[in-house]
C-alpha cells in the first residue's frame, strides 16, 4: 500500500524541510497547518507539491479527519507546553481515532532519556508527552540528532567566534558534541518515517566535536587562536541554572530565555550519543563538521 505521510508544524523551517524531503522520495505529503497561518509559508508548501489542510489545532475530531489514510504522522510542532504537551497529545488522540500506525514527535535535540527532570525545562516537557505516547497504542520513534548545527554561527559560550573563545567543564575538554544540520536531520526523519521497522528511538549527528577539536578547527578555518576556557564544574552549571530559573519567572513564558539558553549548554556536556544510527539508510550523505563553522 503506497504511503501517505502527514507533517505537523510544516511552516516552520524543519518542518519545511521534512515535507521537501518526501516529496523528493515521491512520497504524499500532507501538511496540517494552523488556521490563520503564513499565506506565504502556506504558498512555499503547495509549490513543493504538499496537500494543506488548515485546521484549528485544539479540534481533535478535524485532526482525526486530517490523519485518516496516513501511515505515518511527523510532528516538527516547536513551543512550549501548549504546543509541545497539549497540542502534540491532541494530534496524538487523533491518530490513534484514524487508525495510524506511527508517529514521529517533535524530539528533534540531544538524547533527553539520560537527563533528569529539572534540568532542562524544554525536554521536561518532551517527557511528558513521551509518557502519553508510550501508553498509546501507535508505535513511535523518537529521533534523536543533538544541536542543529547552526548553532555554531550564534556566538555560543561552547563556540564564541566574537571573542574568540571556547568553552568546556572539568575533565570535559574531550567531550564529543553531537550536531546535526536541519537538512541532514529532514533526510534521516524521512527515511525513518517510511521504515516501519524503527526502534524506540534514533540517534543521529551529521558530526561530534569536541572543545579540543574546535581549537585546531578555528585555527583552521577562522584563521586565529582561540582560547580555552575552563566554565567549571557540571554540577555548578546546575545549580546555576536552577537559581536563574527561579529569578526570572517570566523566562516560563519564552522559548528561549537566557536560563534555558544555559540549561542546553548544560545538556551537551552532560549526555551524547553513543549508537548513531548515521548508516541505517542507504542514499544519505552527511555535512562535515568544517561546513558548519
Amino acid at each position: 500500500m503506497e504511503k501517505q505521510i502527514l507533517v505537523a508544524g510544516a511552516t516552520g523551517n524543519l518542518g519545511q524541510k521534512i515535507c521537501r524531503e518526501f516529496i523528493k522520495l515521491k512520497v504524499p505529503v500532507r501538511a496540517i497547518v494552523r488556521e490563520g497561518s503564513s499565506r506565504e509559508k502556506i504558498t512555499t508548501l503547495e509549490n513543493m507539491g504538499v496537500d494543506i489542510i488548515q485546521v484549528n489545532l485544539s479540534d481533535e475530531l478535524a485532526l482525526t479527519d486530517a490523519c485518516k489514510g496516513v501511515s505515518c504522522v511527523v510532528s516538527a510542532l516547536a513551543g512550549l507546553r501548549d504546543v509541545i504537551v497539549d497540542t502534540q497529545t491532541t494530534l496524538l488522540h487523533a491518530a490513534v481515532a484514524a487508525g495510524v500506525p506511527r508517529f514521529i514527535p517533535s524530539d528533534f535535540s540531544t538524547d533527553f532519556t539520560d537527563i533528569p527532570m529539572g534540568e532542562n525545562r524544554n525536554f521536561d516537557l518532551r517527557k511528558e508527552f513521551k509518557e502519553s505516547l508510550d501508553g498509546s497504542p501507535i508505535q513511535a520513534t523518537s529521533i534523536f540528532n543533538g544541536a542543529f548545527a547552526d548553532i555554531l554561527r550564534y556566538n555560543i559560550p561552547l563556540f564564541n567566534v566574537k571573542d574568540k573563545t571556547i568553552a568546556y567543564f572539568n575533565g570535559k575538554a574531550d567531550w564529543k558534541v553531537d550536531f546535526t544540520t536541519m537538512n541532514d536531520t529532514a533526510a534521516f526523519t524521512a527515511k525513518a518515517a517510511l521504515d516501519d521497522t524503527t526502534p524506540r528511538d534514533l540517534q543521529i549527528a551529521s558530526f561530534s566535536v569536541s572543545p579540543n577539536d574546535l581549537i585546531g578547527l578555528a585555527r583552521q578555518y577562522k584563521g586565529a587562536d582561540f582560547q580555552l576556557v575552563n566554565m567549571g564544574d557540571l554540577d555548578g552549571l546546575s545549580a546555576y541554572n536552577k537559581t536563574q530559573r527561579a529569578a526570572q519567572p517570566e523566562g516560563e513564558n519564552e522559548l528561549y530565555p537566557k536560563w534555558q539558553q544555559s540549561q542546553y549548554l548544560y545538556s551537551m556536556f552532560l549526555v551524547h550519543h553513543t549508537s548513531i544510527a548515521n548508516d541505517r539508510y542507504e542514499g544519505l550523505t552527511w555535512s562535515p563538521v568544517e561546513a558548519n563553522i
